[in-house]
């Protein structure tokens, strides 16, 4: 039997036609503050690292990456209408191609960086074993990989982890540790989403995501009795993990 993603994939790439670039390039800036401080808090100090983006629709992660002098980044989607949006800003980076076979392609400890957005959750089980397996195979030692996904332990989490349904397997913070343990990772630490202050709106944004999450965590220290670890309540997370 076909594998049920290919049908979906094909319906929903199928659904509209390629955005205009100024279309992308305003979507760009709407997530500039948080990929911008992404990108000056865990990205390499070597402009020169060999960056790979898996999943990297019009090339967002690129176009910002290289505005901070990083040039060698490549980028992978299998949405050929993802592709032809990045190449239409000049983001030559960004290739055609299912992102575990180009992995499978790569010569051992060839990158420094490895970014898996919004990927990860489309994988089963066994799948995700093998992706991460391939991830580690290709970083430098003491190279790392980020890695966003939707977040299980959230109270909104099934917002993200059951928005698509081409989502396998929902993570939280426990459970993406041990896939990344497993697979060969020497530190795992995972992150809350929280709001990038760039200014009066987003900084309100923040003081009240502050309250609310006190709010969460007292809930859970009534239920468990303890007030011993910092929980992420966030509806993703962002996970760095290092070789």
């Amino acid at each position: 039997m076909p594998d049920y993603r290919q049908r979906i994939y094909r319906h929903y790439l199928e659904a509209g036609a390629t955005a205009p670039a100024s279309d992308k390039l305003a979507e760009f800036q709407r997530r500039a503050p948080y990929l911008e401080k992404l990108i000056g808090d865990y990205f390499p100090e070597n402009k020169e690292t060999a960056i790979l983006d898996l999943g990297c629709g019009a090339g967002a992660m690129e176009y910002f990456a290289r505005r901070q002098g990083f040039g060698k980044i490549t980028g992978i989607d299998r949405s050929p209408q993802q592709v032809a949006a990045a190449r239409s800003l000049g983001l030559t980076g960004v290739r055609e191609g299912e992102a575990l076979e180009f992995l499978e392609s790569l010569e051992s400890e060839s990158q420094g960086l490895v970014i898996v957005f919004d990927l990860l959750e489309h994988f089963r089980k066994d799948e995700a074993l093998r992706f991460m397996d391939q991830v580690n195979r290709v970083l430098t030692p003491g190279g790392k990989v980020i890695i966003h996904t939707p977040n299980g332990a959230s109270p909104f989490g099934g917002r993200p982890g059951h928005g698509d349904f081409t989502h396998e397997t929902i993570f939280t913070r426990d459970s993406l540790g041990q896939l990344l343990t497993a697979c060969g990772f020497s530190r795992v630490e995972c992150y809350e989403d929280q709001p990038v202050v760039h200014g009066l709106v987003s900084g309100l944004r923040w003081l009240l995501w502050r309250l609310l999450r006190s709010g969460l965590k007292f809930y859970l220290a009534v239920e468990t009795g303890s007030l011993e670890r910092n929980e992420i309540f966030s509806q993703n997370l962002l996970c760095v993990a290092v070789k």
